[in-house]
């Protein structure tokens, strides 16, 4: 899932064909200028299909023609209606892309790495919350994110948006749950951190967080589950200094992953 290759092109209507193993994910379909730009620039699926509307070129709608172009993928000028009749968000920005899905990473492999930085989701079903949380993880220097098969959410177009080409970037495991998983965490020795308001680690002064580990984040309001907490080998927090006692997931997320990043450099 490394490198920067040119993505294959496709010809005329042709769809992929998807399988269960490789679509468990989704990912599919990319709106939005930048996740776009993003998709084609890291080459790493095929593109079937660009669709564009034909209002005056932005800078980025010219480059992302100009990428369609190179790597020989179609890009088919549609109007405003046709566009939002197939768009799956309030803002495609003029632009959407058909792809392949996101295929898998391995679990094995992404816990194997020396320098693991992993988030884990644990019943996070908001798909803004988790491109939010993708974008985040990827500018943090995460180098992995593992979300459940079930009861979580999946790469949706609005996931996908909302993560701004950080699904292009990103490993990202499927796992049948956060509990069994963190069970294999500990076997290979690296440190589960669950971020919890409850928390008695401080997030901006945690010991373990030089140490190959994986961060475990809930869904706001239930939080992580009891099961994924109680496999946990530190339960952290974020100070709150004012009158409001916590964060959403996602600005959680971005707290947490960068404070940890910070301690990581030092």
């Amino acid at each position: 899932m490394s490198g920067r290759s040119q993505p294959r092109a496709r010809g005329g209507n042709e769809r992929p064909k998807i399988s269960r193993e490789t679509s468990v994910l989704g990912g599919e379909q990319v709106e939005g200028r930048q996740a776009v730009r993003e998709l084609l620039r890291a080459g790493r699926r095929t593109v079937l299909e660009i669709w564009m509307t034909q209002s005056k070129e932005a800078p980025v709608l010219e480059e992302i023609s100009n990428l369609a172009s190179a790597a020989r993928v179609r890009v088919r000028k549609v109007t405003h209606d046709e566009l939002a009749a197939r768009a799956r968000t309030d803002a495609p920005q003029g632009v959407l892309a058909i792809a392949e899905p996101v295929e898998p990473a391995d679990l094995d492999e992404m816990l194997a790495r020396p320098d693991a930085f992993v988030v884990a989701l644990d019943g996070v079903t908001d798909p803004g919350n988790l491109g939010a949380v993708l974008r985040v993880a990827e500018t943090a220097g995460v180098t992995g994110v593992i979300i459940p098969r079930h009861r979580s959410a999946r790469l949706s177009p609005a996931a996908v948006k909302a993560a701004a080409g950080a699904v292009e970037l990103l490993p990202i495991a499927a796992v049948a749950g956060v509990p069994a998983m963190l069970d294999r965490v500990g076997r290979v020795g690296m440190w589960a951190v669950g971020l919890d308001a409850d928390g008695d680690a401080d997030v901006f002064d945690l010991a373990v967080a030089d140490r190959p580990l994986v961060l475990v984040l809930g869904a706001e309001g239930r939080g992580i589950s009891r099961l994924a907490r109680d496999r946990c080998d530190v339960i952290a927090s974020i100070p709150m200094h004012g009158r409001l006692d916590s964060l959403n997931v996602a600005a959680a997320a971005a707290v947490a992953c960068h404070a940890i990043a910070r301690q990581r450099g030092r």
